[in-house]
C-alpha cells in the first residue's frame, strides 16, 4: 500500500480493546443466531450457523486471542469473514462483542504495533491506528487462524453436511 493510500475497517470490541479488520475480509455482520454445537472441536469454536442454507463455522474470538469467556449480549454480533487461506476461499464467523463502524485509515496513519508490553501476539497484528483518543488494534485476520485450524473446521463442516 503506498503512503498516500487509504483503507476502511470494520470496528469491534472484545473485552474493553478495539478491534478493526478490512472491510474487503468482512462478508457481513448478523445479530447472534442459533449456533449448532460440534462435537471434538477447540474450545474457541463455537459451532456453526446457518447462513442462507450454508454452514458456516463460528468461532468466539474471545477465546481465540486468550481473553476469559463472556456472555453473550444483546450487542453481540457474528462477523462472517471470508479470508484466502493457503489459496482456498474460507467462510468463517467471528462473534465479537460488539461491531461499530466503518472507519478510514490513511497508510500513513497506521503505526507499527509496539514490539513490548503487547498483551496481543503481535503476528495477528496489522498495525495501530487512533480514532479519536482510542487505538485501534487493526487485524491481519488471515494470521488469525491457521491452515490447520481452518482444515479441522472444514473437515467438521463436511461432516455435519454430509452425515454418515
Amino acid at each position: 500500500m503506498s503512503m498516500n493510500e487509504h483503507s476502511h475497517y470494520i470496528t469491534f470490541r472484545l473485552g474493553d480493546e478495539l478491534f478493526a479488520i478490512s472491510v474487503a475480509q468482512v462478508r457481513e455482520v448478523l445479530e447472534l443466531i442459533q449456533i449448532t454445537k460440534v462435537p471434538t472441536v477447540p474450545p474457541y469454536m463455537r459451532g456453526v450457523v446457518n447462513v442462507r442454507g450454508t454452514a458456516i463455522p463460528v468461532v468466539d474470538l474471545r477465546l481465540k486471542f486468550g481473553l476469559p469467556p463472556a456472555p453473550d449480549s444483546l450487542q453481540s454480533r457474528i462477523l462472517v469473514l471470508e479470508l484466502e487461506l493457503d489459496g482456498e476461499r474460507t467462510v468463517l464467523g467471528g462473534i465479537a462483542d460488539s461491531v461499530h463502524e466503518v472507519v478510514e485509515f490513511e497508510a500513513a496513519d497506521i503505526e507499527p504495533p509496539p514490539s513490548i508490553a503487547m498483551r496481543w501476539r503481535t503476528d495477528f497484528i496489522r498495525g495501530m491506528g487512533r480514532k479519536e483518543d482510542q487505538f485501534v488494534i487493526i487485524l491481519d485476520i488471515t494470521a488469525v487462524f491457521s491452515s490447520e485450524e481452518v482444515a479441522a473446521i472444514a473437515e467438521h463442516e463436511l461432516l455435519e453436511s454430509n452425515p454418515a
